[in-house]
């Protein structure tokens, strides 16, 4: 007992000495971190209550609720609260799921595995407006064609749809399928790399016992991948909600005009847009949109504790 009293007493102050080491590296990004970050969110949250907020004398009226009571009985904010909502609903589960169908198949290939691996992984290193303009030719109506998507529907006898400036679950359907082949191949390489980390004792074991194919994805892949698939489902979600480069993509800038605008579009509008000199109505979007995110993700830790493991 003397021995370890002699011990801690010469290694506390080596360990305060290290202590202090650490938080002298920690430092740089503290600041960083306190300017970028925690300050702007500060400032945001102060921005939300000022009512009647002249960016110009910097003044404002008073405090209270009055920019959240207008923002959530804005119809532009509405529809673009709409729109997100059916964005993260439909892409984030499509998405994953499609992921890991391609990850499973190209995990159970040998021959060209790192070529396939890499053409799935093209879109994500393109340039998103590039990608973007080449759906808008894939889907866009125009005076001299009616584009290669309504040429395949009106081969199978079907009528030609504008998928641009139609009607609203047209668009829909091709911002929710952009955003899908947008985020899939991240998605696919985390997955394959998660399927490639698996142990190979347990599918051997279950070889021997005779286990069938689809017991031992339920049983053994699923659970054994279900930190990645969780951490995917999570960026996902956050992804989703940020969501506006897309719509610009694909419907320009003015996406209240088109009914496409998404929750970040609205906060940039109130911003810099055509409605743009309103921090205040911008910073109240702001921060509904961190509470919706912040509830979801609370909510997705909760069902983590009991579906996922490690």
């Amino acid at each position: 007992r003397i021995r370890r009293t002699y011990l801690y007493l010469i290694r506390r102050p080596i360990m305060k000495k290290n202590n202090m080491k650490a938080w002298l590296y920690l430092i740089p990004a503290l600041v960083f971190l306190g300017i970028f970050m925690v300050y702007p969110l500060v400032d945001v949250f102060v921005y939300s209550f000022e009512e009647g907020y002249n960016f110009a004398s910097q003044s404002f009226n008073g405090v209270g609720w009055f920019n959240f009571s207008y923002v959530l009985h804005d119809p532009y904010f509405l529809q673009a609260l709409k729109n997100t909502l059916i964005l993260v609903v439909i892409t984030v589960p499509v998405s994953t799921g499609i992921s890991l169908l391609i990850s499973l198949g190209l995990s159970s290939i040998k021959p060209l595995r790192s070529l396939f691996q890499t053409v799935y992984f093209l879109p994500y290193v393109t340039n998103t407006l590039a990608v973007g303009l080449v759906f808008m030719i894939l889907f866009k109506k125009t005076p001299y064609t009616d584009g290669l998507v309504n040429m395949l529907i009106q081969l199978f006898g079907g009528n030609s749809v504008d998928f641009i400036d139609g009607p609203y679950w047209a668009k829909m359907f091709v911002l929710c399928f952009y955003t899908i082949w947008i985020v899939m191949p991240f998605k696919i390489l985390i997955l394959t790399s998660a399927l490639a980390s698996v142990n190979k004792d347990y599918y051997n074991a279950a070889k021997i016992d005779g286990t069938s194919s689809f017991r031992v994805f339920t049983r053994i892949t699923l659970p054994l991948i279900s930190p990645m698939i969780f951490y995917l489902i999570i960026t996902g979600f956050i992804g989703a909600f940020k969501a506006y480069q897309d719509a610009v993509a694909l419907f320009g800038v003015n996406l209240n005009s088109a009914g496409m605008n998404t929750i970040v579009g609205y906060v940039y509008d109130m911003l810099y847009g055509d409605s743009g000199g309103y921090p205040s109505y911008a910073s109240a979007a702001a921060i509904i949109l961190f509470v919706i995110v912040l509830t979801i993700t609370t909510i997705n830790l909760m069902i983590r504790r009991k579906n996922v493991q490690y």
